[in-house]
């Protein structure tokens, strides 16, 4: 059962259930609502109305990549350790600059899971699996879908089962089939005539203690299912509040578009030497804003229409439905705004006002952090089972940027240090002003 594409996900679940035994563990409300969120971040909302002039502002994906920009700000991952944790250190590197996008789209999705694949880590979204199995709150049993072209109108499906055995053992199970179009999983297939023939269908694993993959989830509660391991898009709560901002720009947008200045002329006043301006070979054309009317009255022959605009206005309505989607979406009241605040404040004013804001990046932060343990336990399994690295313990650090962060002040706390003797000139330098540290020495040594 996809959450975003009901018909290719219903022959996912069908195909599970037929070759696993197992049911979803989304009931199909909370599907629904995850299907209109991911169309509205794809900027496809269901109140796009053409005829009407409605449009979208794009702002649920304006919401969910500045989620992502605040968490991932200024973060470093460093894995510490022998040789496991050089190669360790080397995967998680390789990702490194695809994680803004995968967190963003964790906010866009609710869930998304890291999971690697042999050849590295791969992001599954949504439609890609099949929750089957929860404890305490987190996902322990899942189905992954795979699709791989072999040639023209050969394509192979495999839906790769992870779960914990009664036993205590994990245990993958793969299971293949072969069609003849992109989502077409057609008939079943040995494993050993697909792309996966290295592959076994199944097999067991004792001392696993987590999953082979790691699930990103947003951070707020699950109100449909509450106790859920699947999380909400960060927006979901204000859909009303996105569709009426789509409305109320598209209309301000559209009195702008329609305000262009209009002449109204009687057609007797162009009129030279008996023929009307513009229609005889070589006439000049008129103006775009003027119209050629009949008057009844000499008063009407020429008149000036400029429509009077209520852009401030709408601005005011339009600010208040930016603030309320902030707010709804974990952000702190003011946040979004057009014409306003470009971006954060001072510390002490980001301590003051947007205190909310801080506590979504910190929360975001820590569901990143619980992913990104996760992948790296699973990782290490990897390196274990097919001798990838040799064996070692390791640590992760997370090092994330400070969102209050102001250089000036920073700059003169420093400076501070400097003239009070408790940091050394050099080091300042180094810091602020963009010298090496040999020529930081030396200038500060007066050479």
């Amino acid at each position: 059962m996809s959450v975003l594409m009901r018909g290719g996900s219903g022959r996912m679940e069908a195909r599970a259930r037929e070759a696993f035994g197992v049911e979803p563990a989304v009931p199909w409300e909370m599907e629904r609502l995850l299907g209109r969120c991911a169309a509205i971040y794809r900027g496809e909302p269901e109140w796009l109305d053409p005829e009407e002039g409605v449009g979208t502002v794009d702002m649920a994906r304006a919401v969910c990549a500045e989620t992502a920009r605040l968490t991932m700000l200024g973060v470093r991952i460093t894995v510490d350790g022998g040789e496991r944790a050089d190669w360790l250190q080397r995967e998680i590197d390789r990702l490194y600059f695809r994680l803004r996008a995968w967190v963003e789209l964790g906010c866009a999705y609710g869930t998304v899971i890291f999971k690697p694949n042999g050849e590295g880590v791969e992001l599954v979204t949504p439609e890609r699996f099949l929750i089957t199995q929860e404890r305490d709150g987190e996902v322990s049993g899942c189905v992954f879908q795979s699709q791989r072209q072999d040639g023209p109108g050969r394509w192979f499906t495999r839906l790769e089962y992870h779960r914990f055995l009664p036993d205590g053992r994990y245990a993958v199970s793969n299971r293949c089939f072969a069609g003849g179009a992109p989502g077409d999983m057609g008939k079943a297939v040995a494993i050993r005539d697909t792309p996966w023939a290295d592959l076994a269908a199944d097999m067991a694993a004792e001392g696993v203690e987590r999953p082979l993959f790691a699930v990103l989830r947003t951070p707020g509660a699950n109100h449909l299912v509450p106790g859920s391991a699947m999380g909400l898009p960060v927006f979901a709560g204000a859909l009303r509040e996105l569709r009426d901002l789509d409305v109320a720009y598209s209309r301000n947008a559209g009195e702008i578009y329609e305000s262009q200045r209009l002449t109204l002329l009687d057609d007797r006043l162009v009129e030279q030497t008996g023929y009307p301006l513009g229609r005889r070979p070589g006439a000049v054309k008129l103006p775009r804003f003027v119209r050629k009317v009949f008057g009844a009255g000499p008063e009407e022959y020429y008149q000036d229409v400029e429509p009077a605009l209520r852009t401030e206005t709408r601005l005011t309505g339009i600010n208040a439905l930016l603030s309320q989607i902030g707010f709804k979406c974990g952000f702190s009241n003011g946040y979004f705004a057009f014409n306003e605040r470009s971006g954060l404040m001072t510390a002490a004013q980001v301590e003051a006002d947007d205190r909310r804001t801080i506590q979504l990046v910190k929360d975001m932060r820590d569901r990143l952090e619980a992913a990104l343990d996760g992948l790296l336990y699973a990782l290490d399994r990897f390196a274990e089972g097919y001798r990838l690295a040799p064996a070692g313990r390791y640590e992760a650090v997370y090092d994330f940027g400070d969102i209050t962060y102001n250089r000036e002040e920073d700059r003169a706390r420093w400076w501070g240090y400097v003239t009070a003797g408790k940091a050394p000139f050099w080091y300042f330098l180094t810091k602020f002003e963009g010298f090496s540290e040999e020529q930081a020495k030396r200038l500060a040594e007066g050479k």
